[in-house]
């Protein structure tokens, strides 16, 4: 098989029968990154003066990069780097050629212009209807799809790669629970695919209605693009009956798809046939072993339009010693639990919003609803963490109450390391998210201008 192309008529029963790019051999998989990487790093000195300039900066040009291990000695590139170049400094290709734009979500600063030729977006389906197949997705199955379409690169990745499977493709799109209820009820839906905390949503509205998802014959559920827990999957999988997989991709590099879970669920697949993965030191930027944890950085081995090398993602994640039981030669990467921007300080104590989340979510009586806010007073960094409860427990003694907010308080400072106030409320009290949700409300900046 030529492992430059896929075929679009994938089916679920072909990808197991025949070759496959998840199950090269790791010398064939090598050989063929090797090959990729060469012609990328051409490519993004040729075409983009940045990259020109910065290998210029350490004194090497593309013949210097033969092997895999070469990667390491070139410059990285950050986030800042795509916001300093916008529009089109970044682009490799003249606009003539680009077929598509999306952008990044921009919830972390302003959005990042991202073009795609006819062949990325080629790359961009099979990586999806790869990651898809192995989820066990089908032709039979009607997917309904709830991520955001436009620019947010959630939508058609999803779209364009269960229509090649042969499913059957629900475009609803985020938002409107209700909504999203009657058509999993009236279409017979068996997968779907949306952030988790919009799930939650869903689920707690068929709750008010009545209505049973675990009847509904949903069976799988595809969720990402922003970080969950273990916690978090085992409310989803309970909510519905449905097997939950986590998705991994950045619009930056193409979208959903960089990597995703096998059933074994021990660890996400990187499809490092196209996209190759490292792991770092946020600090240093220093290589790091396998089953350390850290920065996830990322390069583009056949992404024409804007290729990326040595990528920074800012998310933390480590890469899985040794191989998967599912029996794929592509590397693994633990679950993104946080980026390395989410940290903030209390008492001089590292916290990510991640630990939060596990503490509130292993005591009964919470739902998975929580903010995280943080204020300044005295020059300290405070925070609270508001949690909503189930109404049972609301509408109970006042004893019962005091006693959750004690249990749940001692389970964040035995997973955070410091104590951290919480506040407990009533349930649907906290603002929902149709798209990312937003867990952390920071008024430091404006508690110092009052």
């Amino acid at each position: 098989m030529d492992h430059t192309s896929w075929p679009l008529s994938l089916t679920a029963q072909s990808f197991r029968a025949g070759p496959s790019p998840d199950f090269l051999p790791p010398a064939e998989l090598r050989q063929l990154q090797t090959e990729r990487l060469r012609q990328t790093v051409q490519l993004a000195y040729d075409k983009v003066p940045l990259y020109r300039q910065r290998l210029a900066e350490v004194g090497l040009v593309p013949a210097d990069v033969r092997t895999l291990d070469d990667l390491a000695r070139l410059p990285f590139v950050t986030k800042d780097d795509l916001r300093d170049g916008y529009p089109l400094g970044l682009f490799a290709v003249p606009m003539g050629e680009v077929v598509r734009l999306h952008a990044s979500s921009g919830t972390t600063g302003r959005q990042v212009l991202v073009p795609y030729t006819r062949a990325d977006l080629g790359v961009w389906t099979e990586a999806m209807i790869r990651t898809l197949v192995r989820f066990g997705v089908g032709p039979h199955d009607v997917v309904q799809n709830a991520y955001g379409y436009g620019l947010f690169t959630g939508g058609l990745g999803v779209h364009y790669a269960a229509e090649a499977i042969g499913a059957t493709v629900v475009p609803i799109s985020g938002g409107n629970a209700e909504r999203q209820i009657d058509v999993m009820r009236d279409f017979g839906t068996t997968v779907l695919c949306s952030t988790p905390s919009f799930f939650l949503q869903v689920a707690d509205r068929a709750q008010e209605l009545g209505v049973d998802l675990r009847r509904l014959g949903l069976r799988v559920g595809v969720f990402g693009a922003e970080p969950w827990s273990e916690p978090m999957r085992s409310r989803i999988q309970q909510a519905a009956d449905i097997e939950a997989f986590d998705i991994y991709g950045l619009a930056e590099i193409v979208g959903p798809g960089v990597a995703g879970e096998c059933p074994v669920h021990q660890g996400l697949h990187v499809l490092e046939d196209h996209f190759f993965p490292e792991i770092i030191d946020p600090a240093s930027g220093c290589p790091l072993p396998d089953g350390e944890e850290g920065e996830l950085v990322l390069t583009t081995l056949s992404k024409q339009a804007m290729p990326m090398l040595r990528y920074r993602t800012g998310d933390v994640t480590a890469i899985c010693p040794g191989p998967c039981p599912c029996g794929s030669s592509l590397r693994r990467i633990l679950r993104v639990s946080h980026r390395s921007d989410d940290l903030f300080i209390v008492r001089g104590v590292n916290v990510y919003p991640s630990q939060i989340e596990s503490a509130l979510l292993a005591v009964k009586g919470t739902l998975p609803h929580y903010q995280i806010v943080l204020t300044e007073q005295d020059d300290q960094e405070r925070a609270e963490v508001r949690v909503e409860v189930t109404p049972e427990m609301f509408s109970d003694r006042i004893g019962v109450l005091e006693e959750l907010q004690e249990k749940l308080t001692r389970r964040i400072r035995q997973a955070a390391g410091v104590g951290i106030d919480v506040r407990l409320v009533e349930p649907r009290t906290l603002a929902r998210s149709e798209g990312k949700a937003r867990r952390v409300v920071d008024q430091r900046h404006k508690d110092k201008a009052s």
